[in-house]
Parts: C-alpha cells; sequence; structure tokens
C-alpha cells in the first residue's frame, strides 16, 4: 500500500474559497493527511462525499443549502452544536483555531475520538445545567465506577491518551472501557458518549 493510500483522506467543506485553499494548504503540508476535495455549499458536500468516500469531513456550519442554521447565528450557538452532536458530528472547532489544533482534530476524528473547542465545551455544558428540560439522562446504572470515570473524562473532551495518563491505565484498557460504555448506553459514536456524560450531569461547568 502506497504513502498516498494510507493517508486520511480530507473533504473541506467551506462557502469561502480563500479559506478553503487555505486549508488545503495547511492539510497538505503533512505526511499523513491529503485533501481530496472542496464544498462550497452543502448540496456539493453531500454529492462530494458519496463520490470520494474521505475519511474526514471539515464542515462549516453555515453554508448555503445547510439546515435552518441562519448566518447572523454564532457558531458557538449551543442549540447548533447540540444539534450537530446529535446529527454525527466527530467535534467542534472555531475558525480561529491554530492549525496544530486542526490537525489534531483530523487526526482525533479519524481515530473515533472527539475534540471540542473550549468554549464550545462550556457553552454546551452551561445549557444543560441552565436548562433542566433540555437535559434526558440515560441509565447509567450498568456502568462500573471506572467507566464512568472513562464517561465523565470522555465528556469533559479528554483524548485516550489523556485519559489513560489521567487513570493510570493503558490505552488498550481505555479503548475496551469506551467499547464497553458505547454498547451499554447504545452510543452511536464517542460523540454520542458527550452528550451522555453532559445529560447524565457528569460533567459541569467550573466556576
Amino acid at each position: 500500500m502506497s504513502d498516498r493510500e494510507t493517508r486520511i483522506r480530507v473533504v473541506i467543506a467551506d462557502d469561502q474559497p480563500l479559506l478553503r485553499h487555505s486549508l488545503a494548504a495547511v492539510i497538505n503540508a503533512n505526511h499523513d493527511m491529503t485533501v481530496v476535495g472542496e464544498a462550497g455549499t452543502g448540496d456539493e458536500v453531500v454529492e462530494c462525499t458519496a463520490e470520494l468516500h474521505p475519511d474526514v469531513v471539515l464542515m462549516d456550519i453555515r453554508m448555503p443549502g445547510t439546515d435552518g442554521i441562519a448566518a447572523t447565528r454564532r457558531i458557538t450557538a449551543d442549540e447548533y452544536v447540540r444539534a450537530a452532536l446529535q446529527a454525527g458530528a466527530g467535534g467542534f472547532l472555531l475558525k480561529d483555531a491554530h492549525p496544530d489544533e486542526l490537525l489534531d482534530a483530523i487526526r482525533r476524528t479519524h481515530r473515533g475520538e472527539s475534540l471540542f473547542a473550549p468554549t464550545v465545551l462550556a457553552r454546551l455544558i452551561e445549557a444543560y445545567i441552565a436548562q433542566p428540560a433540555l437535559a434526558k439522562p440515560g441509565s447509567l446504572d450498568g456502568l462500573t465506577e471506572r467507566e464512568t470515570e472513562v464517561l465523565t473524562l470522555v465528556g469533559r473532551g479528554l483524548s485516550n491518551d489523556e485519559i489513560a495518563t489521567r487513570l493510570t491505565i493503558s490505552i488498550k484498557t481505555v479503548k475496551t472501557h469506551i467499547g464497553n460504555l458505547l454498547s451499554k448506553l447504545q452510543a452511536r459514536d464517542r460523540a454520542h458518549l458527550v452528550i451522555a456524560a453532559y445529560e447524565s450531569n457528569l460533567v459541569r461547568p467550573t466556576r
């Protein structure tokens, strides 16, 4: 298998051509990833993804054709972050993120992890705490103490490496716990576990 075939295949979706090209230059400068396509509208990214089957899609939340998200709304508005997560988004970064954060997010998303800008995490957590009607806690009765600890750290946005370091366990053990959490909570993916951590009040804002 060639080096190019083993790279993370990325599609960039944004309605600003200059930003797309700038992101592509940053991504293509790395040996482990490559941009395979670009899209400027919601319809285009659907077609592009169906045709190219990328590993990761960098999706601008505000583009022509996106589902009801007004351009005047702030990208960090809690209801849109939550809706995107429930629709399957793997993480959230703001457009002023450092290039290294973007590259880390691509790699983590490809590994099945989630990455969220700290401000986005804080706003999302506060929304669940401030508006109890939004919370729908899942049952954590079947979780072990260690699984609950792992779920809490996932909810705080920690990577597998960071969780392993925090709990002094191996990466393999972390992955086993996450697999158990996905099964027991009937979660679709890691981002869904983040939602479960919020809805179960395991994660709260630091005041």
